[in-house]
């Protein structure tokens, strides 16, 4: 197995032994779980009514996508939560050096905890997407849909797992990393916002923000331009942290 399989496979085992990890994933789930079924509730009152308009939504558009769109937004403060950790909580325990001595390359330990950061986060997707599924039982789903609505939300996962390695490797504290993480995450989410009150909705500003390229998917649409965004985000963050650990490989200060 290669060095990032093996890193991987660490950072994996490593949340499992984490009081923290399971709490703060029977959390999310119990969330979700809840507002799946408010949101199931709603639509069975109004579904009698639906049934006499014209192409009416249905339960994927009232239940399934909106319960995964909830979910990016509260994956957007458990993602730094998780990555705090992973080069910040070395620094601070004294065990970066060692970590740097034992002669993994700076992308291969990015990388590494990386993958397992996003490991844990695809899994924890993985069962809440079950939620809406059950429904297949009883009714019909728009699978296509909500394949193209799980694809978006894991590549909008995996660039927030890069943004909080990235701010993990450049802070010297686990919770410095997790409040620069929400913070770069948030300012990528709003980055357009006074763009559209002044009605631009097609320019440079709206491709940098994270909702421009996560709502396409929502709507069943699979673009390459968004893709490309998410890998782009990605890459550049891993690159800013495989830099800082090359800093602090030059120096003394871990």
């Amino acid at each position: 197995m290669s060095g990032i399989g093996l890193l991987a496979r660490h950072e994996w085992r490593r949340l499992a032994a984490q009081p923290f990890a399971w709490i703060l994933a029977a959390v999310v789930l119990a969330l979700m779980s809840w507002q799946f079924l408010l949101a199931l509730q709603a639509y069975l009152e109004i579904s009698p009514r639906l049934g006499g308009l014209k192409d009416a939504p249905g339960v994927t558009d009232l239940v399934a996508v909106p319960l995964l769109h909830s979910l990016a937004n509260v994956l957007a403060f458990v993602v730094p939560l998780l990555t705090m950790r992973m080069i910040a909580g070395e620094r601070r325990a004294g065990t970066l050096p060692l970590l740097l001595a034992s002669g993994l390359g700076n992308a291969t330990l990015v990388l590494g905890k990386f993958l397992g950061a996003l490991g844990y986060v695809l899994a924890l997707i993985a069962l809440i997407a079950l939620l809406p599924l059950t429904l297949e039982l009883g009714t019909t789903l728009d699978l296509g849909k909500l394949a193209a609505t799980l694809l978006g939300l894991a590549a909008y996962a995996a660039a927030l797992c890069a943004i909080g390695i990235a701010c993990s490797a450049w802070a010297a504290q686990p919770a410095l990393a997790a409040a620069a993480a929400i913070a770069v995450t948030g300012l990528l989410s709003v980055v357009d916002a006074g763009a559209r009150m002044q009605g631009i909705g097609n320019a440079g500003i709206n491709y940098l923000a994270l909702p421009t390229h996560l709502q396409p998917f929502t709507r069943g649409i699979v673009s390459s331009v968004d893709l490309v965004y998410f890998l782009i985000l990605a890459t550049v963050a891993l690159a800013l942290a495989a830099r800082r650990l090359d800093d602090l490989r030059a120096s003394a200060d871990l």
